[in-house]
């Protein structure tokens, strides 16, 4: 009797996390090893993904059967990335995740690398739900966490370079052949043009943008909205009567409002920035989570920031 057709290993693509969470669209054949494909709207066909970023959460789940099921967050700067680690797991990968735990649990900044695999569900309201099962994962140090960030740009700035050729072409695997689309973006181009059709290309554009900052480690460039001078220097002027929180000021405390203030900028598509986005955006640059909320705090005591409705923040003008 012939053996069981195994299908080959997928390669894995550096993915952030908001081109992934944003798939609604699977694909999977018949054969009992065929794998399962997460369409992108970008047109990436994903069964395989190498991601990183802050890992948020990580909590112990009691199954039906009596075992544990340990699901998780790890958060990039374009979002979140759900995962699980269950008995189905490698070994090595269970009890790295035990270990996590531990460190999560005792208020450790974890920054994390994973290879996983793609996962797809919908519930019986149509409900789409992507998430992800490791294989291996690593703690990472921060400049290995930017070098995967360049990558992970770089991957979705090809892709929406390819989208938008692809818009002008022919709808076909040969046009897009002809095009000078490479053979491993034609069939998802196409699924994803049936599927979600036009799409908003912005919000991806503007993750790049937060991702590469914090690879190159950039101090945010304030050339729009400012701090009035009054609130970033002391006043050399011996005459002069500075508030006292001022002069004790740290120049971490005013870099921490400029970096706040350089996020709102960035992130606010009209409405503003909620607290969740922007505190987890900081934290992502490095930044603690109380100092972060502190400065924000100041921000709205200063009257630089306001919240046009509760715990969304916007830049005065």
């Amino acid at each position: 009797m012939q053996p069981a057709r195994r299908a080959r290993r997928q390669p894995a693509w550096h993915m952030l996390a908001s081109e992934f969470s944003d798939s609604t669209l699977s694909q999977q054949g018949s054969g009992e090893f065929d794998p399962l494909f997460v369409i992108t709207k970008l047109g990436a066909k994903v069964n395989r993904v190498v991601v990183a970023g802050m890992l948020e959460r990580l909590d112990p789940r009691e199954t039906s059967n009596g075992s544990t099921l340990w699901q998780g967050q790890l958060r990039d700067p374009s979002g979140l990335h759900f995962f699980s680690v269950g008995d189905y797991a490698p070994e090595s990968m269970r009890e790295l995740t035990i270990q996590l735990s531990s460190r999560i649990e005792d208020g450790e900044t974890v920054m994390l690398l994973m290879i996983a695999k793609a996962r797809y569900f919908q519930n019986d309201e149509g409900a789409v739900y992507t998430s992800l099962r490791p294989e291996e994962a690593a703690v990472i140090s921060r400049e290995s966490y930017r070098n995967w960030l360049v990558e992970a740009s770089n991957g979705m700035l090809e892709r929406i370079d390819m989208y938008e050729k692809a818009t002008s072409l022919e709808k076909s695997g040969e046009a897009l052949a002809a095009g000078g689309i490479p053979e491993n973006m034609r069939e998802g181009l196409l699924l994803a043009n049936e599927h979600y059709g036009e799409i908003d290309l912005e919000t991806y554009r503007l993750n790049i943008m937060n991702s590469l900052d914090i690879a190159e480690d950039k101090v945010p460039n304030l050339s729009g909205p400012t701090i009035p001078a009054s609130q970033t220097s002391l006043d050399t002027d011996t005459n002069s009567e500075e508030p006292e929180e001022m002069e004790n000021a740290s120049d971490e405390e005013i870099d921490l409002k400029k970096v706040l203030l350089d996020l709102i900028s960035r992130l606010d598509q009209g409405e503003g920035v909620d607290f969740d986005t922007l505190l987890s955006n900081a934290a992502a640059r490095g930044h603690d989570r109380d100092a972060s909320e502190s400065s924000l705090d100041e921000l709205t005591e200063e009257g630089s920031v306001h919240e046009p409705r509760f715990g969304w923040f916007k830049i005065t003008n």
